[in-house]
């Protein structure tokens, strides 16, 4: 996905009851359950033969190489709890908001002899549930990771740069050269 987008699905994950199964047969049996069943459908998600796939749920495999072992976690993860996930993500979107921690470069177009230049920050702000809300409804709908900086700037902007109004009216932020984001619900 990208930068913001996978710290939004961390956040998510934060928000998990119970861990994920531990071993890859277990993953690979919960991967099933959720293909209703179809190892083809399981093999062709991973990359790997449907062989493969009936091997490790009959524990005849144990240890994938990394390289599959990090596929099949992160398609554990993308199913696990999802009432779960989705109950953090209203409560982020509709009452409490969630926090931005991230360190990038931040550039402004503001008025004539000013200090526009971009430099690099490290902010952490809370962004209230409006901003959450669009900036969670517009990964749900698909969009692009360009889009979803734009959001997360324009979030920081009015709350952080332009105290919701308080100041720096004309103020626009420029987002780029993001060194990390991470995003709590």
């Amino acid at each position: 996905m990208g930068i913001v987008g996978d710290s939004l699905d961390r956040a998510g994950e934060a928000a998990f009851t119970r861990p994920i199964p531990r071993s890859a047969g277990a993953q690979m049996r919960y991967l099933l359950k959720q293909h209703k069943g179809s190892s083809k459908t399981v093999a062709t998600l991973l990359g790997i033969s449907q062989r493969t796939v009936e091997r490790y749920v009959k524990d005849q495999i144990r240890k994938p190489k990394p390289a599959l072992a990090g596929r099949i976690e992160a398609e554990v993860k993308r199913r696990w709890q999802p009432l779960v996930r989705k109950r953090a993500r209203d409560r982020a979107a509709k009452r409490t908001g969630l926090v931005i921690e991230t360190r990038a470069r931040f550039g402004f177009t503001a008025a004539p002899g000013t200090t526009d230049d971009g430099r690099m920050r490290r902010i952490t702000q809370h962004l209230p549930p409006e901003f959450a809300s669009r900036l969670l409804a517009a990964q749900d709908a698909g969009a692009a990771e360009a889009e979803l900086q734009q959001l997360a700037a324009q979030g920081l902007q009015e709350v952080y740069f332009k105290d919701s109004g308080g100041r720096a009216q004309q103020l626009l932020v420029e987002f780029t050269d993001i060194d990390y984001i991470d995003v709590n619900l």
